[in-house]
């Protein structure tokens, strides 16, 4: 028999999460209506309960503005990574519905990989992830994971990591622990880890985090559209709870062991 958690989940994955629903000021994003995905709506980090130990550090789910995203990727390719693009793995750790993994897999990338602890915006990203292949607009195979960002196994090879603040410090700082014990022992090329932070809220757990270095820091703003939409978007709270920028607070790292 399930236990109390399991029976929660198992139920949560037949109906809306809290923010998913018109009540709850769900608003579509253009990038929705444009690609037939779903990736909108705003859910708090209170309500994304799965049963694992690590519930309690979620933030919340919001889909990262798609300019914020393109942007921060020209900025990594400026930075000189090891190898070409198409030798990285994409990793978005908290990827929800997948946006940032349909972004990414626009680009040529090894793979795009998407790892998520809530089994209801995992079923729905690979759902999004369907509808994007089939519309043929993924260059690089696209890879959803239901599971813990700290027990993810990254791939061989350089991989490029994506945090849209989906955790809080305690868990980020497990994860760069592992993804730095996990990169240590490989060799040459292999080794070579950058890390996309977009909302770097915990900025200074990776300052602290010994064998990263920062390649960059600062406002990325949101393109007109964007702004536009996020401001609507998040004026439709029915609590008021979260508030939007015209920019998102970023950094690039670099592991250098």
């Amino acid at each position: 028999m399930k236990n109390e958690a399991e029976r929660r989940v198992a139920e949560g994955t037949r109906r809306l999460l809290p923010g998913m629903k018109v009540g709850d000021g769900y608003t579509r994003h253009p990038f929705d209506l444009e690609f037939g995905v779903r990736t909108s709506g705003l859910i708090a980090g209170r309500h994304l309960a799965s049963g694992h130990r690590h519930d309690r550090h979620n933030t919340a789910y919001y889909g990262v503005a798609p300019s914020v995203f393109q942007a921060m990727v020209v900025r990594w390719r400026r930075s000189k990574p090891v190898a070409p693009i198409d030798g990285f793995t994409f990793v978005d750790f908290g990827a929800g519905m997948g946006r940032a993994v349909l972004l990414a897999s626009e680009y040529p990338f090894r793979e795009a990989v998407g790892v998520e602890l809530h089994p209801t915006l995992a079923r729905i990203a690979r759902k999004n992830a369907a509808v994007w292949r089939a519309a043929g607009r993924a260059r690089a195979p696209i890879r959803m994971v239901c599971g813990d960002a700290v027990e993810f196994r990254l791939p061989d090879g350089p991989c490029v990591a994506f945090l849209f603040n989906p955790f809080g410090a305690p868990v980020l700082r497990r994860l760069l622990k592992a993804l730095a014990t996990s990169f240590a022992g490989r060799p040459g090329q292999e080794r070579q880890l950058d890390i996309l932070y977009v909302n770097n809220e915990h900025e200074s757990v990776l300052e602290r985090q010994t064998g990263f270095r920062r390649l960059f820091q600062g406002e990325v703003r949101r393109s007109r559209a964007d702004a536009t939409a996020d401001h609507k978007i998040l004026a439709n709270q029915p609590e008021g709870e979260y508030a939007v920028t015209n920019w998102e607070d970023c950094s690039i790292w670099r592991w250098g062991g």
